[in-house]
């Protein structure tokens, strides 16, 4: 027994370096990819590596809890693809760790000083997330806390971007999070699941203070429907973020900061050991200070192994 141990350890180490140092960092939204659903978080002591895309296509103007006209905003859009690989492993029922290494491609369009349009672009790694995991406050692993960190190894300098539309967010940030899964009825046909997390700058770095930021989510799912060996899981989820605003000289301090409430539809199918995931993430409350670009829709895929 100790021997698998040993050597599934070896193997997740092994995976981790041979990814890129990638991840993700930005200050227009995407922090509720961060919060996962009940399919991401531990049940047994083994490994999971996944593959995660999420899109952002953020190009309407919003100020506090209304839509606002374009003119009213400089920047047009923010179009952002986000890729995830990721290593999750639980060395036993009370310790584990994860690392999510991220790459991002943005396309930003913005008024220049002489009033045209112009159109940049970034495609590169981001800040790096490390986390570990603890899941000793039961015997099914069913309640848990995550801290870590995420580096500021991504790029916060492309030309034409501001501070707070570059890919890198140029802070290193404490990360903080919780997590619970439970039957809401007696035959666990039905379970629910919830789990949020804080990203606190502690260190930064050219005049620009990220705002701390909360993303929680709320969720449900049926546990028991099949279509032949495949197990397909409905998921219906209540996501909801905080921003403080931005500081310092290098950031946009009027227009930045936002509360928000999504819901969540999405659906998991399960193939032996491997996990199919996707979700539509729609706002149905946003209150932004200032004027700042959102999104109508955001979207989540996500394809994971159990090892």
């Amino acid at each position: 027994m100790k021997k698998i141990l040993i050597a599934k350890t070896l193997a997740v180490f092994a995976i981790i370096s041979l990814i890129p140092n990638i991840a993700l960092a930005c200050a227009c939204g995407c922090g509720v990819f961060d919060v996962g659903t009940a399919s991401m978080l531990p049940t047994q002591p083994d490994g999971m590596a996944f593959i995660e895309y999420d899109f952002m296509n953020q190009n309407k103007n919003w100020h506090n809890d209304s839509s606002a006209p374009a003119a009213d905003n400089g920047d047009k859009r923010i179009r952002t693809d986000f890729y995830t690989a990721g290593v999750q492993y639980m060395f036993n029922r009370e310790y584990g760790a994860e690392v999510q290494l991220p790459y991002t491609d943005r396309h930003f369009r913005t008024t220049e000083d002489d009033g045209s349009i112009a159109g940049f672009h970034d495609s590169s790694i981001g800040d790096i997330r490390i986390k570990g995991i603890y899941t000793g406050f039961s015997e099914d692993m069913s309640t848990g806390i995550t801290y870590g960190v995420r580096l500021p190894t991504g790029n916060h300098n492309a030309t034409g971007f501001d501070r707070d539309t570059d890919i890198g967010s140029g802070s290193t940030d404490i990360l903080l999070g919780a997590f619970h899964v439970g039957g809401l009825t007696k035959d666990r046909k039905f379970d629910w699941f919830t789990s949020g997390e804080l990203d606190q700058p502690i260190l930064v770095q050219n005049g620009y203070r990220p705002g701390a930021e909360i993303d929680a989510v709320v969720g449900t799912y049926y546990n028991d429907w099949y279509i032949g060996k495949v197990k397909i899981i409905p998921i219906a989820q209540v996501i909801g973020s905080m921003r403080w605003r931005d500081d310092g000289p290098a950031s946009n301090h009027p227009d930045s900061g936002y509360e928000r409430l999504l819901l969540s539809p999405g659906i998991e199918a399960d193939i032996s050991n491997v996990r199919l995931y996707a979700d539509v993430e729609v706002p149905v409350y946003q209150y932004v200070n200032g004027n700042q670009l959102t999104a109508p829709e955001l979207f989540k895929m996500n394809i994971s192994y159990q090892f």
